[in-house]
């Protein structure tokens, strides 16, 4: 764990060119259940809280970040024009996002669900993504790629970062999201286990391992240095904020921008 002017952050291997971090729960001014760096607008936390704690990592970054209306689904917004991502502009509807302006700040909201920075190695472009198991079934971080390969003035090689979010030992799925993967493409069967660490499931359910199948998805798509932070979300409670764990939760943020090759 790292501190950004204290405040406590996840991060990863160091990218030319790039910055990239997930904060944690703490640092922030929210009360419980959302003590106390909740950076999601839409949980119904103290709106003054949220707010500050947002003012509190603003104050960190080269511009204010660019805020997604998260809905699960695979669509890429990119901002690569001259607004700011914040004022009277309205958050563009989207799991993921790209850019190739330096210093513009790309970020997603997260609370079990994988945060994924990507970049390629020139330091040209960047994309972030929210890949939770819909997200992931669908095609999110495929279409990620495909748009940061769309911006890219030359080929470079990809690299990505999967930060925290739930671990398989945690995620006890059901078999219709089994099923999203394993009909498509058989071989991720081997990421769905009945039972792990001495935990047996009971019925028809599954232990789903989703940093795993966010790397399988990676690989296929062409990245090959891929990044797996370790942390989970639902098991370090005093980090992490965990839908799974409490639903009535605050949410992290991950943002990342472009600094230049020589930052």
């Amino acid at each position: 764990m790292n501190e950004e002017q204290n405040l406590s952050c996840i991060t990863g291997t160091a990218w030319p060119g790039v910055h990239y971090f997930c904060s944690t729960r703490q640092g922030g001014v929210s009360v419980s259940p959302y003590n106390s760096l909740n950076l999601g607008t839409h949980v119904d936390d103290n709106a003054d809280h949220v707010a500050a704690n947002r003012a509190r990592l603003t104050a960190l970054l080269p511009e204010a970040p660019c805020w997604l209306e998260q809905v699960h689904g695979v669509d890429v917004a990119e901002f690569n024009d001259d607004r700011t991502g914040q004022g009277t502009q309205p958050m563009a509807r989207a799991d993921a996002a790209v850019t190739t302006r330096m210093h513009r700040v790309l970020a997603i909201l997260t609370a079990d669900c994988l945060p994924v920075v990507l970049s390629d190695e020139a330091g040209s472009v960047l994309g972030v993504a929210h890949a939770g198991w819909r997200g992931l079934a669908a095609g999110v971080l495929e279409n990620t790629v495909a748009v940061m390969r769309r911006n890219q003035g030359a080929s470079s090689p990809l690299r990505a970062w999967i930060g925290p979010g739930i671990s398989q030992a945690a995620f006890e799925v059901g078999p219709e999201v089994r099923a999203a993967f394993v009909e498509e493409e058989a071989s991720t069967a081997v990421y769905f286990v009945g039972q792990k660490a001495g935990r047996h499931v009971s019925g028809n359910k599954w232990l789903a391992d989703l940093p795993g199948l966010a790397r399988h998805r990676l690989s296929a798509a062409g990245v090959d240095n891929i990044e797996l932070c370790g942390h989970c979300s639902y098991r370090e409670s005093a980090l992490f904020y965990s839908y799974r764990r409490a639903p009535h939760t605050g949410r992290m943020a991950t943002v990342a921008w472009l600094s230049g090759a020589t930052d």
